[in-house]
């Protein structure tokens, strides 16, 4: 079962398996480089996988390369991968071997097709070419953004899912090479197939399940997101009505202060009678409705939060412009809005009350552009991410949440802490 084109074909079918796999990898990973720096590493790794798989070839012949491939080829495709990629490492392991399982199964059918038909070596790599290019363009088609989504949705949910596809590669590599090579054994080969069936019967669960967690994620997220907007617009009727009864008292006297500014100039006390004007005047100043903003939801958060923020003492300084139509969806933007106002408010709650202070600059043109900041004093610890870490349990997860959102929709999110100032900046 040997292919007529011997060590110089089987050179060159490894390198196209490879590259296949890669194409299957990159189709749901998202990158952090740019093309022509992936294409330089992708460059250096293929001339490290032709040489390793021509070294094992001569070696120890095709028997070697399938029992050393996943140490030789798959891993350091792995650690490349995760280190260009966006992923944690338990999400690229996922990936990355799941990849490696079908493309391995997907191999092994082609060449049995081969030698079954029989079929001369070029018509192996036709049959692989029509297996891994339907393969990867459905999977970058169709799967890719769901599968970004649940990334972004579920960050840390996958470390005893990565068991499943490094479990099965295991699996399928050993039955595949002990004691012989399955193509010699018929008993290995009807393993090594067989178990194909529970592994798609494993991932049809695993996928419904992790669609049901995501199902559950959004649910909890629109619930979270209506939460926020009916309790700023709750503070925000509540200031308009405020605002309305103090009008209608205002309006109430009136007509006293019309009689009392009338006996003032009928006495002759123009000064008396233009203070008292002035001091009405500020009255109704004080009732006057602020309006921060265009979009309502956002409108409301910023009063809300703002609002408290003054009655805790906390000077406010805020410049907003936004208007229209927002790239990206009003209630999201508001919890990142309602997460980053309250960190900032906590934070100002451990100074002392001449040191309290927040800033808020926020535009719409030429994009979406925020940035908050707060005095802070104590000094701030970031991850590998650049995001703060948390100093108590449970804390922290407002930062969570806004990472999550810039994930989700492209967003840039910067934390920073310099001059005692700790700020936020964020770019849509």
């Amino acid at each position: 079962m040997e292919f007529s084109g011997g060590v110089k074909f089987l050179i060159f079918r490894s390198f196209f398996i490879t590259i296949m796999t890669l194409g299957m990898m990159t189709s749901l990973t998202e990158f952090r480089f740019g093309v022509k720096k992936l294409l330089k590493i992708l460059a250096l790794y293929l001339v490290w996988a032709v040489a390793a798989c021509a070294v094992l070839l001569r070696i120890g012949g095709e028997m070697l390369l399938l029992r050393s491939f996943l140490l030789a080829v798959s891993l350091p495709a792995i650690a490349i991968s995760y280190w260009a990629a966006k992923d944690t490492p338990t999400q690229a392991v996922f990936n990355y071997m799941t990849q490696i399982t079908f493309s391995l199964l997907g191999a092994s059918v082609c060449r049995l097709l081969t030698y079954r038909c029989p079929l001369p070596d070029w018509m192996n790599i036709l049959l692989m070419c029509c297996f891994y290019v339907p393969v990867i363009f459905l999977e970058w088609r169709f799967l890719r953004r769901p599968f970004r989504q649940l990334v972004a949705v579920l960050p840390n949910r996958w470390a005893t899912l990565t068991l499943i596809p490094c479990a099965f590669c295991f699996y399928l590599l050993f039955v595949a090479s002990w004691p012989d090579n399955y193509f010699y054994n018929n008993v290995q080969m009807a393993y090594l197939y067989a178990g194909s069936i529970p592994l798609v019967l494993v991932y049809v669960a695993v996928f419904k399940s992790l669609f049901q967690q995501y199902q559950d994620q959004m649910e909890q997220r629109t619930a979270a997101i209506m939460a926020v907007q009916i309790s700023a617009l709750k503070e925000k009727l509540q200031k308009v009505q405020e605002v309305e009864d103090g009008i209608r008292i205002q309006r109430h006297d009136m007509r006293h202060q019309f009689q009392t500014v009338t006996e003032l100039l009928t006495r002759g006390e123009r000064q008396a009678a233009l203070d008292f004007l002035d001091a009405a005047k500020k009255r109704l100043d004080e009732q006057k409705q602020v309006r921060w903003c265009g979009p309502p939801v956002l409108d409301a958060v910023f009063s809300s939060y703002f609002g408290q923020a003054k009655s805790q003492g906390i000077q406010v300084e805020a410049a907003i412009q936004l208007s229209g139509a927002l790239p990206v969806d009003e209630g999201e933007l508001a919890i990142v809005l309602a997460n980053a106002l309250e960190n900032a408010i906590h934070a100002n709650q451990a100074l002392p009350l001449e040191h309290r202070k927040i800033r808020c600059r926020m535009v719409s043109t030429p994009s979406v552009m925020l940035e908050l900041s707060n005095p802070c004093i104590e000094p701030v610890t970031f991850d590998d991410k650049g995001l703060p870490v948390a100093r108590q349990d449970g804390h922290g997860l407002g930062v969570q949440s806004i990472s999550t959102f810039c994930r989700k929709n492209g967003a840039v999110c910067q934390f920073m802490q310099a001059d005692g100032w700790f700020r936020l900046r964020l770019v849509l």
